[in-house]
């Protein structure tokens, strides 16, 4: 994916972030969210000491364990490199998001259960995409363990939940008419008060 041509520059750090989706044997689906941050560059941290180039300040994981409708039923979270030892207490909150569904309000019910000094920054920063890859990984396999099982596709009265959420998925525009032509230029219905 090239960019355009860049000024000169050094490279400083890196943050890399890996998602993987599985369905496990017993029906559930696991999703994994990874973190590292790394610096080009030695540092000396009075936690930590010497710090050679590459050594991972940031260390992250988290497992969400959710059923097919994406509530949590297990989480957990491990902390391998951080920049204090304190932060490893910042896993046991994330019990906090057990019986959350991803879908509709994730976002603020992270905040309102791990926000500020009650949770991690980085573990909540991994977990708010997590719902991304958790919607990347149940509905496109159910669809295709229905077509292997030789199972009509299910109907809806609804649009997918994706469907009005960016620029390509938009009700007027040519890739819902293309995908999803019963919900072409779909409104929702508005309420009288």
């Amino acid at each position: 994916m090239p960019l355009p041509a860049p000024q000169a520059r050094t490279h400083l750090h890196t943050r890399a972030v890996v998602y993987r989706g599985y369905h496990r044997e017993d029906g559930l689906w696991d999703i994994e969210g990874e973190l590292t941050d790394t610096k080009t560059y030695a540092l000396e941290r009075s936690e930590r000491g010497a710090m050679p180039p590459g050594t991972p300040i940031h260390g992250m994981a988290i497992r969400a364990t959710v059923d097919d409708s994406m509530t949590i039923r297990e989480i957990s979270a491990a902390m391998d490199h951080t920049p204090f030892g304190e932060c490893g207490q910042g896993t046991d909150p994330m019990q906090q998001m057990v019986g959350v569904t991803m879908g509709p309000g994730w976002r603020f019910a992270i905040e309102r259960a791990l926000g500020g000094i009650r949770g991690c920054t980085h573990l909540r920063e991994l977990l708010f995409n997590m719902a991304t890859a958790a919607y990347q990984t149940i509905p496109a396999y159910r669809g295709r363990l229905r077509r292997q099982a030789g199972l009509p596709e299910t109907e809806s009265t609804e649009p997918p939940y994706h469907l009005g959420k960016c620029l390509a998925w938009d009700f007027d525009g040519p890739v819902v008419k293309r995908h999803y032509p019963k919900f072409a230029g779909w409104q929702p219905l508005t309420r009288k008060t």
